[in-house]
């Protein structure tokens, strides 16, 4: 079955793969988004990314799928690279500021313990900065607009 479409669903792997990232990745960027720590600029842009790439999730397994002729591959590299800029950002901006969470932030200097400072570093961390998960599936999602571009270009 490959990537032909089957009379019963009407929908090629390739688009039901492209739609399943789409969802995946919509959903997981609305919940990092607005389960953070604030609602900073790059939070909202990747919510708004995430309601967009959602959106597209779905209509690629909907009779509207048409209406995007040939244009959902493209789309879904140029959400990809956006995701992956951001996350470049993130990291960039965010990877000099963990230097404070060290062995002074409530370490052994000041009574505490090795793990208070620790423990610091780590809340900070997860708080702000890239986001593993989502570079995952934003390069999941170049690679699958890569293939929907070859297949509709007849490559």
């Amino acid at each position: 079955m490959n990537d032909q479409m089957s009379a019963a669903e009407g929908v090629s792997t390739a688009r039901l793969y492209g739609a399943s990232i789409g969802v995946v990745s919509g959903v997981y960027s609305l919940f990092q988004a607005t389960t953070g720590a604030g609602m900073s600029g790059s939070a909202w842009f990747m919510a708004a990314l995430g309601a967009v790439v959602l959106v597209h999730g779905v209509v690629l397994v909907t009779p509207a799928t048409s209406a995007l002729g040939r244009a959902s591959g493209p789309l879904m590299i140029a959400y990809s690279v956006l995701m992956l800029v951001n996350q470049a950002w993130l990291a960039s901006t965010f990877g000099d500021g963990m230097a404070g969470g060290g062995m002074n932030d409530g370490g052994m200097m000041d009574g505490g313990s090795m793990n208070d400072g620790m423990q610091s570093g780590m809340d900070a961390a997860s708080a702000m900065g890239a986001d593993a998960g989502m570079v995952a599936i934003a390069a999941l999602m170049l690679a699958s607009g890569v293939i929907m571009t070859r297949r509709e270009s007849g490559m």
